[in-house]
């Protein structure tokens, strides 16, 4: 009996599935220069120049500029998989494949994806932590809709000071947050019933030109614990808003495995339809650049 590799298979339909449901998609893709420099670690750089000097117009050479060009190592540590035995009773061998992707969906639905996001969260939450003396910021400011505007417009003024790019920064805010911004004070909307359709359309999809992504509150905790599943650790605070242009953070999937085994594959599946998937990943804060982010949660005690 055969065994099935999907991973190459449904990779069309997973991208397009992370894309629409992953909130933190964005952030893999930035940076896509970097590489890994083997099989657990990546490279990030540090590199620093010296400025212009004033050039001699008797002379003729240049003045001689120097330049650091370091890089940071860094280790993937989340490396997760999964196997399930399924009954061949449960299944129906003529569509197989039909039948392995709506496993693969549900799964990737409510675990995959929901983790992901949960993990790349509260990475960035301890690695802000890490960097915060290069200008990254966590603050335990109480928001309301008196100054939640004041918060962000502080948190953007720190960012363009800094020269983080203005173009490509995004918001991720819980549904509670976003409900703060769509009543906050000296917000001002414009609704158009010129169409007189009856519909009003109150959503705030951007601030400032920055996107703003939803991300359900459970899902942005400042920490979880991964024995089994995903679910947030017993002192989690919550995170109300991060800030983040996305050039400051690497995010990558090392490695995705996903197959199938039929039965009487080998001694160990039996009679049984082994689903095995695994995934290899992590999320870093370049530290040169870790003014790119802002994140507002409740207070640690």
């Amino acid at each position: 009996m055969p065994v099935y590799s999907y991973a190459e298979q449904f990779e069309g339909q997973l991208q397009q599935k992370y894309a629409r449901e992953l909130t933190s998609y964005a952030l893999t893709q930035s940076n896509q220069g970097i590489k890994f420099i083997n099989a657990q670690t990546i490279k990030l750089p540090r590199l620093t120049l010296s400025g212009y000097k004033d050039h001699n117009r008797g002379g003729m050479g240049f003045n001689t500029g120097s330049i650091s060009n370091d890089w940071e190592p860094k280790k993937l540590e989340h490396d997760r998989d999964v196997e399930f035995a399924i009954d061949p009773m449960d299944i129906d061998e003529t569509n197989l494949v039909i039948e392995m992707a709506n496993i693969q969906n549900v799964f990737e639905t409510e675990q995959a994806i929901p983790e992901k996001d949960s993990y790349r969260y509260s990475k960035l939450y301890a690695e802000a932590k890490t960097y915060a003396a290069d200008g990254a910021v966590i603050d335990n400011t109480t928001l309301t809709v008196s100054n939640v505007l004041d918060w962000f417009d502080t948190q953007m003024e720190k960012m363009d000071d800094e020269g983080v790019p203005s173009e490509g920064r995004i918001l991720y805010v819980t549904p509670a947050m976003n409900k703060l911004l769509k009543n906050a004070s000296g917000l001002t909307r414009n609704i158009d019933v010129n169409s007189n359709n009856g519909n009003i359309d109150r959503r705030v999809y951007s601030l400032d030109d920055v996107t703003i992504v939803k991300v359900p509150s459970a899902r942005l905790k400042t920490k979880y614990d991964f024995t089994n599943g995903c679910v947030p650790s017993v002192d989690a605070k919550q995170i109300n808003m991060i800030l983040i242009h996305p050039s400051c953070v690497v995010s990558r999937d090392k490695y995705a495995y996903m197959k199938v085994f039929t039965p009487g594959t080998d001694s160990r599946t039996a009679d049984k339809y082994v689903y095995q998937n695994r995934y290899y990943t992590d999320t870093f804060l370049i530290q040169n650049k870790a003014c790119g982010v802002a994140i507002n949660a409740e207070a640690e005690v």
